[in-house]
């Protein structure tokens, strides 16, 4: 760790990365960056900021309260090995990618008390909110695409666990759209400049953000723990642990005595003993760990810096672009060739026994940092609990239509 020009740096970011950083600095009181940092819309993906009454719609960004759920299971992996090919095709064919719910299941929990919430009051136009609850309704347990996951792991004792990675899907990013749009003076909707938009907290404005954003935060908790638990009910397993923390998400809290609202993009709250999924690519070990408990003056000096998080995963090394090159959509004609190739990215799964649905290119292990580098390079903020090693993963095809994917 080193502080450069007051902010806190994990780790060994690009100059892009921390001059988009220092930017946020400028408007916030205190910044971080995480280990798996790497440039992000306004905000670095990997950032943390903290500010007074105040709460950054980018910085929380579009994919409101995107995180992860993990659930141990009371199954070994003896149990499953033999009929991995099929219960891949399984979750597969039972959980939705993309859009809308199109698959087998259709018995998300769409009548969810989070429906009748009064936050829904916030979004302007009787019309406009009705739709807005309706789409969320119809994409309640989705995952969507991106880089977003429905993985079966096991951890050095061979037990079993499900793991599933995504956000609040198309509620988040109206509201994070809408609220862009009315901090400038446009009308729920329309589309604003892409520029930040900092709400006051005791504004109006800032506490009808604040309501939804929260709204959006259940939603993704309701979504991912039934994903999650849909799995575990495909592999025939109960469920015995379950821990879930969002990475893109605002939180009040106090640190030196002071209260902050704290902005953490692509970053995992660690606090002294809170436990957090982190996963590393589709080819890559995921990890249980926790913020350090009863840490040392040193290490907890460092947690304080940290403003307690952590990485929410490898952080990437190429873009979307780089690694999957430039192909005329109507011809097919490839006008750049990318970095990443079907045959390298089959041999390393092959290599790792990973058998995979769907996924593209640009999710390859070779566009992302490796896990245990990153964790290394946060110090003894945190510890690993325990080391996943994945079995089946299953993402949207390359082709997946989503609007929504981060």
């Amino acid at each position: 760790m080193r502080i450069e020009n007051g902010i806190v740096v994990f780790g060994n970011p690009d100059r892009e990365t921390i001059d988009q950083i220092r930017q946020v600095y400028e408007r916030a009181e205190r910044a971080v960056l995480c280990a798996d940092s790497h440039v992000g819309y306004i905000m670095p993906i990997g950032g943390v900021a903290a500010y007074r009454d105040k709460v950054s719609v980018a910085g929380v960004g579009f994919d409101i309260a995107c995180g992860c759920a993990a659930i141990r299971t009371d199954l070994k992996l003896g149990q499953i090995a033999p009929h991995l090919e099929a219960l891949a095709d399984e979750i597969a064919g039972t959980i939705s990618f993309g859009v809308g719910r199109s698959n087998k299941s259709d018995d998300a929990p769409v009548n969810d008390p989070l429906f009748e919430d009064a936050a829904w009051e916030a979004v302007p136009g009787k019309g406009e909110r009705e739709a807005l609850r309706e789409k969320a309704r119809a994409q309640l347990g989705t995952v969507g695409s991106g880089n977003h996951y429905v993985d079966v792991f096991a951890d050095e004792q061979d037990r079993v666990w499900v793991g599933v990675h995504f956000g609040s899907r198309g509620l988040g990013h109206t509201v994070a759209s809408g609220f862009m749009a009315l901090s400038q003076n446009r009308p729920w909707g329309s589309k604003g400049a892409e520029v930040e938009a900092l709400l006051d907290l005791n504004s109006e404005l800032g506490q009808a953000y604040w309501a939804l954003m929260n709204l959006a935060g259940r939603y993704a908790y309701v979504g991912r723990e039934w994903v999650a638990r849909k799995v575990v009910q495909i592999l025939g397993g109960r469920e015995l642990e379950l821990v879930h923390n969002h990475h893109n998400f605002a939180w009040k809290e106090t640190h030196g005595g002071e209260e902050y609202v704290v902005v953490r993009k692509g970053a995992t709250p660690a606090f002294p003993g809170q436990k957090g999924f982190v996963g590393g690519s589709m080819g890559d070990d995921a990890v249980i760990l926790q913020g350090t408990p009863d840490p040392g003056p040193q290490t907890r000096a460092l947690q304080e810096a940290a403003l307690f998080s952590t990485v929410h995963g490898a952080g990437r090394v190429m873009s979307r672009r780089q690694a999957l090159g430039k192909v005329d959509r109507k011809t097919g004609k490839i006008l750049q060739p990318g970095q990443v190739t079907q045959g390298a990215m089959k041999k390393w799964l092959k290599q790792k026994g990973v058998t995979l649905r769907g996924g593209g290119l640009d999710e390859s292990p070779h566009v992302y940092r490796r896990l245990p580098e990153v964790l290394e390079a946060q110090g003894k903020t945190v510890e690993v609990l325990h080391t996943l090693r994945p079995l089946i993963v299953v993402m949207a095809g390359a082709n997946e239509f989503d609007p929504y994917k981060d």
